[in-house]
């Protein structure tokens, strides 16, 4: 069976995320994404790990459903054609850990993956002893990334340990702000027990496969989504015999057929794929900030360096950013589907009503959202939505336009060059239906 897979996710109990990030929200919004496995996100925190242990009950080995009245009264508002899809909670959190190692200030994102409630609770004992848990969903601890690595094998070798969004300026494992060049010398000895990678929004798995220091472990995305929407914005997939939490982290620790590939955002339009000032609207390729010296052309400060400068850093000069390793899995890319409705109705947000009414009309007349996405013939959803099927034909193409984002300023993605393209597009479209 196949499985799309979302590790990376948080409740209301983080910082910065919407209230309505509970785990019925989450079932809620994973059945209409099309989600089959997603993580709880947060297990560390005392409020939220008590309405897990309260609204989950054990489904297959390792894996949790939501409680059945819980899970009857949000099937009732969904729409028919998701009703029926197969999902699942698996144990997640994602903890911040800052110190100082070698003579530098490190600060490293990781998620942490459980088999059980009992061994989350043994880890939350853990932790609560070297900070403060009630403080954030995603706790800050004064702890070396390769003690907690070894906290969460202490208490189960079945944990799944990964270094969150690696590339990430300020809390990536690699990030130029406050990273590290390599596994080893993050982890040490206890390197070989990281045996997977998230890409995070800014990089996709081609940047990847160009440092020779990740040859081996297995690449995964998550959205890191902060609110409902956000869902699956990344994710990963899996084919696996049966739906247990031994296949979906076993597919991931030893990276074998199991694991397909991942489907991702386009790295440009992630918020530090390229270089910048955002208070200065400076931004900058690699290349350009080369030739600068790292300065700021408009404030004379050291720019932002962003994911496409550092993985040029650490990538082997043998692998140009085409290069492709043996036995590579498959990449896809997609773009949110309310964002493709946004730029058809030109409006800049995509949370107003006419978006929403229009969204739930495609998730009830086609499906999921990644299958809308990713499956459902393009015929097909021109019959309902013509606009819509034109620029999923284009998407499924890679025929978009990109405007890279930098130093905390989201890109930009399109599916028509600009206003007047789409103009002329939507115009054929309707002479072709009269």
């Amino acid at each position: 069976m196949e499985l799309i897979v979302d590790l990376h996710v948080h409740s209301r109990y983080a910082r910065a995320t919407s209230p309505s990030c509970n785990i019925v929200g989450l079932y809620r919004w994973g059945k209409l994404k099309g989600i089959n496995v997603i993580g709880t996100g947060d297990f560390t925190h005392p409020e939220y790990f008590a309405e897990l242990r309260d609204q989950l009950v054990p489904a297959e080995a390792g894996l949790y459903a939501l409680r059945p009245d819980l899970a009857t009264a949000a099937d009732a508002l969904l729409p028919p054609s998701v009703r029926d899809n197969v999902l699942r909670f698996i144990l997640s959190s994602e903890i911040s850990t800052i110190y100082s190692k070698s003579g530098r200030v490190r600060k490293v994102h990781q998620l942490v993956i459980m088999p059980s409630l009992e061994a989350v609770g043994e880890l939350n004992a853990r932790l609560e002893r070297i900070g403060n848990l009630k403080a954030d969903g995603r706790p800050i601890l004064g702890l070396d990334a390769k003690e907690l690595l070894r906290q969460a094998l202490e208490v189960t070798p079945e944990a799944l340990y990964v270094p969150a969004h690696i590339w990430t300026p300020w809390f990536g494992l690699f990030g130029s702000k406050s990273g590290f060049d390599s596994i080893e010398e993050a982890y040490e000895e206890l390197a070989p027990e990281v045996r997977a990678i998230e890409t995070g929004l800014s990089s996709d798995p081609n940047m990847n496969w160009r440092v020779a220091n990740l040859d081996g472990l297995a690449i995964i995305s998550g959205s890191d989504a902060h609110s409902l929407p956000k869902l699956g914005r990344e994710a990963t997939v899996l084919r696996v015999p049966e739906l247990s939490y031994a296949e979906v982290v076993g597919a991931i620790k030893t990276n074998d057929e199991r694991l397909v590939g991942t489907i991702e955002f386009f790295p440009q339009e992630g918020m530090y794929h390229y270089d910048g000032h955002r208070a200065c609207g400076v931004r900058l390729a690699p290349a350009q900030t080369r030739e600068l010296g790292g300065i700021c052309p408009k404030c004379g400060k050291p720019l932002v360096v962003g994911v496409d400068y550092r993985v040029e850093e650490l990538a082997e000069a043998d692998r140009p950013e085409a290069y492709v390793p043996p036995r590579a899995k498959q990449v896809e890319y997609v773009i949110p589907l309310v964002e493709m409705l946004a730029e058809l109705r030109d409006v800049k947000s995509v949370n107003g009503p006419v978006i929403g009414r229009e969204y739930d009309r495609l998730i009830g007349a086609l499906g999921a959202e990644f299958e809308i996405l990713r499956q459902v013939p393009v015929a097909q959803i021109g019959a309902v939505a013509p606009a819509v099927g034109e620029a999923i034909e284009r998407l499924r193409r890679r025929h978009v336009y990109l405007e890279p984002g930098y130093d905390g300023v989201y890109g930009v993605v399109r599916v028509f060059k600009d206003a007047a393209e789409r103009g002329e597009s939507l115009k054929q479209m309707s002479l072709l239906d009269l």
